[in-house]
Order: structure tokens, then C-alpha cells, then sequence
């Protein structure tokens, strides 16, 4: 009976890494116009890809979460040769260090300015956690558009992220949050 209850949850996790696989996506098409663009921090071509949305005038503005205290904004705008749209249309967040406070951080700056739609881009691996605990935070009020970053993730970084899916994912649907 033990041997069976294993092998169930066993091919069950399995088909959930599946799930979880396929559901990292491909990044969405510029001409998909959002309200604002949020970009957590954390991995390379995160900020390129919300700047690139931005120069397509895919939104209005764009948060970018999780920055670190020490940076300051016209730093980021001369490594980024983007000063104009650092000016006028790039918000920093320095309260998050984590995907739960990126979601706190962006769901406040979110419901700040009205959006009714938002597109979030981080690494591929991280969407699909990512997006469940924004729209968690946002309600249904708000749609979040994920925007993957392709990368190559090593298989272990891809189970370590599934994990912290499943244990977010059961948390937040025993309202434990």
C-alpha cells in the first residue's frame, strides 16, 4: 500500500514538473500594449527586456524591483545609455529582496497608479512562481501578462524552482501566505 501511495505521488510530481516545465513561455510581442511593465531584478537581461518594451512603447512606465540600496538612478541610466526613459518613465523599487516582496513592492506601486494591466518580465524559470505570487497580491483586479527572459537554467536551478513553486502554491491555496 505504501509502495503504491509512493509511486503515486511520485508520477504525480513528475506531471506536475511537466506542467511546470511548459509553463515557463516564450516573451510576448511588444505590440501587446500593457499599462505598465514591472521587471524583477535578479538575472541578466531582465532591464534590457523592460527597456526594449519601453522604447516600443509597450506601457506607459516600468518598475524595476529589487534594487539594490546602494544604486542610484541616474546610475542605471548611464549603464543603460537610456537616460530619457529613466527620467521620465522608469520607477526604482528598493524594498524587495525576495519574489514575495517584489510581488508586495509591485501590487503597492501597481494599485499607486491605477494600472489595470501589467506586464512582468524576469527569467523564464522564475515566471511561473513569480506571476502567481503578483497576482496573488493584486487580486483579480489586475492582469498579469508574463514577458519571460529565455535562459539556460541548469536542471537543478529548474528543480530547486519547482519546489519553491509547489510549497508557494500550497501555501497560498491553504491561505497561508
Amino acid at each position: 500500500m505504501i509502495g503504491r501511495i509512493a509511486a503515486l505521488a511520485l508520477v504525480v510530481w513528475a506531471l506536475g514538473f511537466g506542467i511546470f516545465m511548459l509553463s515557463l513561455g516564450k516573451p510576448v510581442e511588444p505590440t501587446e500594449k500593457t499599462d505598465a511593465i514591472v521587471v524583477l531584478t535578479g538575472a541578466p537581461g531582465r532591464i534590457d527586456r523592460g527597456l526594449e518594451l519601453m522604447r516600443a512603447k509597450a506601457a506607459k512606465r516600468m518598475l524595476v524591483s529589487g534594487v539594490g540600496r546602494e544604486v542610484k538612478p541616474h546610475e542605471l541610466a548611464i549603464q543603460y545609455k537610456e537616460q530619457r526613459l529613466f527620467r521620465c518613465c522608469v520607477d526604482l523599487g528598493w524594498e524587495a529582496v525576495n519574489t514575495r516582496s517584489n510581488a508586495d513592492e509591485t501590487a503597492t506601486w501597481v494599485r499607486r497608479h491605477g494600472y489595470k494591466t501589467v506586464r512582468l518580465v524576469t527569467s523564464d524559470w522564475h515566471m511561473p512562481r513569480a506571476r502567481m505570487e503578483l497576482a496573488s497580491q493584486l487580486g483579480g483586479d489586475v492582469e498579469v501578462i508574463g514577458d519571460p527572459v529565455p535562459s539556460s537554467p541548469r536542471f537543478m536551478t529548474l528543480l530547486r524552482e519547482y519546489h519553491k513553486f509547489l510549497v508557494r502554491w500550497t501555501a497560498l491555496t491553504l491561505g497561508l501566505s
